[in-house]
């Protein structure tokens, strides 16, 4: 269980701070932006934080699952082990989107991380591991802190997919949208910054700007700089509803879990 916020001294104590973990720098710097003030370069081993004033450390984690992964439990495990815990994780970044509801330059708020391709492929279609008998596919959001997110941003809620290779024809965009008909985005670290926060029991959300839709892979058509710019804007109504959230509503908060 996550120790109750509280003030000292003027310091932001363990259970107020927020892991926010990107997968590249581009993305992290573009969440750098939404904040004022001075930011500090802490070296941990295996990882490197930007450090935000407020209680924002900043993480990129590397492309994909196993990479996000990693770096996020090392994170958690070294402010763990120096009684700084964090008391909420944040994946964010931009990725693509589900045309129409998730158009270009749209922000979405995931109530559910699903990891769409663990499993396997059979003459009858795509199997996930749970319908093998072991594993779990998804982790649901807190439904208190979605909804907070999407009053303050104006936001999608929806279901966020991780892929190990990214989507990039209809029909295998058509497959995600039939197997999982409440996702609005695509992503390559969800999942893995799900796994590694919710093995330590914190909560996780993720964030993402739409870059491309999701379907044939149209460089023409993408808008990297619009995403990156939707995803400062986001987290700068963001971030004060996620410290109030971690602060006021900790002990009434819905579990999330996994399925």
């Amino acid at each position: 269980m996550v120790v109750p916020a509280e003030e000292a001294g003027g310091l932001i104590t363990s259970s107020a701070r927020v892991l926010v973990a990107t997968a590249v720098p581009v993305e992290r710097d573009a969440v750098a932006e939404a904040f004022p003030g001075e930011t500090e370069q802490v070296h941990l081993p295996g990882v490197s934080l930007v450090r935000m004033d407020g209680g924002f450390d900043l993480l990129a984690t590397g492309v994909g699952p196993a990479a996000a992964a990693a770096s996020t439990a090392a994170a958690l495990t070294a402010a763990a082990l120096d009684g700084t815990s964090y008391g909420l994780v944040v994946c964010a970044g931009i990725g693509g989107g589900f045309p129409p509801e998730a158009p270009l330059g749209s922000l979405v708020v995931s109530h559910t991380i699903v990891v769409a391709d663990l499993g396997a492929e059979t003459a009858d279609g795509f199997l996930p591991v749970t319908e093998l008998g072991f594993g779990h596919v998804a982790h649901r959001c807190p439904r208190s802190l979605v909804r907070e997110a999407v009053r303050v941003t104006g936001a999608r809620p929806g279901t966020v997919l991780t892929v190990s290779t990214a989507t990039g024809t209809a029909r295998r965009a058509a497959a995600l949208r039939a197997r999982y008909p409440n996702a609005l985005a695509e992503g390559m670290e969800g999942f893995g910054v799900a796994e590694a926060a919710v093995a330590q029991g914190r909560p996780v959300l993720e964030v993402r700007a739409v870059s491309n839709p999701v379907g044939p892979r149209d460089r023409a058509a993408w808008r990297i700089g619009d995403a990156l710019s939707a995803l400062t804007e986001g987290f700068g109504q963001l971030a004060p509803v996620l410290k109030s959230w971690i602060e006021t509503d900790r002990d009434q908060h819905d579990h999330h879990d996994h399925q």
